[in-house]
């Protein structure tokens, strides 16, 4: 049974008239319903449009709530306020719980987007990358002296042992630890390495 439109509000009832019906609801009346339904959908369907301003979703949010009204007419006390004061304290709890459900669905989308992000590998930008740093450390080797320049290419770039560096250049061990330390010390002031 579709929501009446908002503007379809049929001739309401005297006071006391949706308590009656609701009392007729709980036992089981599905005549008792369809005059319930025809008295307080249009005000239902406009206070979830208010709150939820999704038409689509608030047709459906009025259908559940007159839905949930059908199943717990029972649960209505007059003691507590009147049948349409109920009615409407469902269907605003109805209508707040959708949109907290939708944003909290958005919330989720939104931290699974930003979690699931890659940022797109540019192989060319890397390419060009490496070949500037290598152009770097080429230009500051330049800047070493030749013996600290042979130092650090032995023992760096081909894997000498500083021991197998020293034998190669015929200088002493300790010479060449000193040309090597040097050398790392110019090379990374040159490229701008803090310490």
């Amino acid at each position: 049974m579709p929501v009446a439109a908002r503007g379809d509000r049929s001739s309401a009832p005297h006071t006391g008239a949706l308590e009656t019906l609701l009392d007729r609801v709980s036992r089981g009346d599905q005549h008792a319903f369809e005059s319930l339904y025809t008295a307080v959908a249009g005000s239902v369907l406009g206070l979830v449009r208010r709150v939820v301003r999704d038409p689509a979703q608030s047709e459906e949010v009025a259908q559940e709530v007159l839905i949930e009204v059908w199943r717990s007419a029972a649960r209505y006390d007059a003691r507590q306020g009147s049948a349409m004061a109920w009615i409407m304290t469902l269907t605003h709890r109805r209508a707040v719980d959708r949109v907290r459900s939708a944003q909290a669905a958005a919330d989720r989308d939104h931290r699974a987007g930003l979690h699931a992000y890659t940022a797109a590998f540019d192989e060319v930008s890397e390419q060009v990358e490496r070949r500037l740093e290598r152009e770097q450390v080429r230009r500051c080797l330049g800047q070493l002296t030749d013996l600290q320049r042979e130092s650090v290419t032995l023992a760096y770039y081909r894997g000498y042992t500083y021991r197998e560096t020293a034998d190669l250049l015929g200088t002493a061990l300790g010479t060449v630890k000193t040309r090597l330390r040097d050398g790392l010390i110019r090379l990374r002031d040159c490229l701008g390495v803090s310490a």
